[in-house]
């Protein structure tokens, strides 16, 4: 998508944010469509393809030199014909790089495009893991708004049921101002989703392009068989070695010649004392690495070097991998037993209610702990839907990092 046009849609998304954006009927798998057209993942592309269209030129030789001249021209007296080492040259010079370096040259282009092809699945895998974190984070908002209006219809039972209360003479003014403390509260957390939900609209649209009305795909955790090379991270790192691999093997063949050959036709006009001749030069030449010292060399270390380091790399990319995958997964864990947790609450803030019910309905209670109880229901299952969307989230982020 062309920048302009996507920095319009951010900036609309900021504009309207107070206001909210119209939503987008769009499948998942059209949302992954458009996904893959993020201009980050169109960058990579046309990398891979520059170092590809690099490998094939590296195997070319350099264009020939052709030269066209005079030798030997009197400048006192100007004249092809009286001198007799006048004469008229064209050469060519052909330069024969040599084949181990431009193989090696060519090797590593090819390695370079595909590590950035493998760096561009890892990042669709980290886009298409945020993408459903976030629909979950829309389903998680659209259902705590759904619950705190519902918890303050509920307020406004119980303060009718106060009232009543008051004027049955029963001491529950204090109560009132509980209630409209909390209803308070509510209407500040509806005014926070509303903030919630621009900013999630503005990272949809920064990955695809609109504010989708999509449902979440459900997700479930991958299995990792413990093999760092399951990260999409660790194989970057092991594709980054083979590119500083095929460096090495350029160093290296800095030390063999580099060939070289050269023609040179000539011609000789007749003269008053002399009879004109064609003949041909030809010569070969070839490099002598006389200062490997302060040129091959240097370029070696660096070359193993920058192998080293990637070699290093790669164990940190396994490492941090490893790491980030447990930290989502332990995560995930907490909020599933959170949420098994929140709904013992709520099976036991069910029982109070049905006890409050029984003593309400023999005469002996009033109806405000029953609403007190269902207004406690709607909180704890608010909560649940924030550890739903959080399980989610953890669930996308630990699957983006393992190649499916």
């Amino acid at each position: 998508m062309h920048f302009s046009f996507r920095y319009g849609l951010i900036c609309a998304a900021l504009n309207w944010a107070a206001g909210g954006l119209p939503a987008a009927a769009q499948t998942f798998d059209a949302l992954e469509a458009r996904l893959a057209d993020h201009p980050s993942l169109t960058a990579l592309a046309y990398q891979s393809e520059a170092s590809r269209e690099r490998s094939l030129a590296a195997t070319a030789l350099p264009d020939p030199v052709v030269s066209l001249g005079i030798n030997n021209f009197p400048i006192f007296d100007p004249s092809f014909n009286e001198f007799l080492p006048t004469n008229k040259a064209l050469g060519i010079r052909q330069e024969f790089p040599n084949r181990a370096g431009r193989e090696a040259q060519s090797e590593e282009a090819r390695a370079l495009a595909e590590q950035t092809e493998l760096v561009s699945a890892a990042q669709l895998a980290a886009l298409r893991g945020e993408l459903i974190a976030l629909l979950h984070e829309k389903a998680r908002i659209a259902r705590q708004r759904d619950l705190t209006a519902a918890r303050n219809e509920k307020f406004g039972e119980l303060s009718d049921v106060v009232e009543t209360e008051i004027d049955a003479g029963r001491p529950a003014v204090f109560r009132l101002a509980e209630i409209e403390a909390e209803r308070t509260g509510v209407s500040r957390t509806l005014v926070d989703l509303g903030r919630q939900e621009a900013e999630l609209d503005a990272r949809l649209i920064d990955l695809v392009g609109l504010v989708p009305a999509t449902p979440p795909p459900p997700v479930s955790p991958l299995d990792w068989s413990g093999e760092a090379r399951d990260f999409h991270a660790v194989r970057v790192a092991d594709a980054a070695i083979r590119v500083a691999g095929y460096a090495v093997a350029g160093a290296e063949a800095a030390w063999r010649p580099n060939w070289g050959a050269q023609l040179t036709y000539q011609q000789r006009e007749s003269g008053a004392n002399f009879a004109g001749d064609d003949w041909v030069s030809g010569m070969v030449t070839f490099t002598v690495p006389l200062w490997a010292g302060r040129s091959q060399e240097p370029r070696l270390r660096a070359a193993k070097a920058s192998e080293a380091s990637v070699e290093m790399r790669y164990q940190a990319a396994a490492r941090t991998s490893a790491a980030r995958f447990a930290s989502e997964a332990a995560s995930w864990r907490a909020a599933r037993d959170t949420i098994t947790v929140l709904e013992r609450n709520i099976a036991a803030v069910e029982n109070e209610i049905a006890a409050q019910l029984t003593t309400y309905e023999s005469g002996a209670g009033t109806y405000a702990p029953i609403i007190d109880g269902e207004i406690a229901i709607l909180k704890i299952r608010a909560d649940i839907a924030a550890e739903e969307s959080r399980m989610a989230a953890a669930i996308a982020r630990m699957n983006a990092l393992l190649v499916q």
